[in-house]
């Protein structure tokens, strides 16, 4: 896993709706990065409601939100038609970022999934905090709080 007070490694990978986004594309503003183990699944389809459903309170906040796991770019999308979703998704099917960033994996009935890890990241590119063993219930509010308290 990566520290805190480290750079967050630069990744050109395609969201939901097959655009480009890279790390320079959050420059200037609070980024919270996600990685969730699948598309469509309970925890994560919890995860997603609730970041799509306090994304105005990040948008006032000056923070960015977006998942990522190792789904496709078709899987994204579909995942974000089916619940409406108003974040960014992106898709490391080559899980270049995740291993840039050594999350880790846990085996769940025979597959491997990334872990559920969280990444704040400041304007500059700094990661300021990480989460690891996220519980997809209510994570967005300790987030909104605790980047809050980074600020000052």
């Amino acid at each position: 896993m990566l520290d805190t007070g480290t750079t967050f490694p630069n990744f050109s990978l395609k969201n939901q709706d097959n655009r480009t986004t890279t790390l320079k594309d959050y420059a200037g503003s609070w980024l919270v990065l996600y990685v969730y183990p699948k598309d469509d699944t309970p925890g994560c389809t919890i995860q997603g409601k609730s970041f799509t459903a306090t994304k105005e309170a990040f948008d006032q906040a000056g923070i960015k939100v977006v998942g990522l796991s190792a789904d496709d770019v078709e899987s994204h999308k579909n995942f974000c038609n089916k619940f409406s979703f108003t974040i960014d998704l992106l898709a490391d099917p080559q899980a270049e970022l995740l291993t840039a960033l050594h999350v880790g994996q846990s085996e769940y009935k025979g597959t491997k999934y990334w872990d559920r890890t969280t990444f704040v990241v400041d304007p500059n590119g700094i990661i300021r905090k990480i989460y690891q063993n996220v519980s997809p219930e209510g994570h967005e509010k300790v987030l909104l709080s605790d980047i809050e308290a980074l600020k000052k």
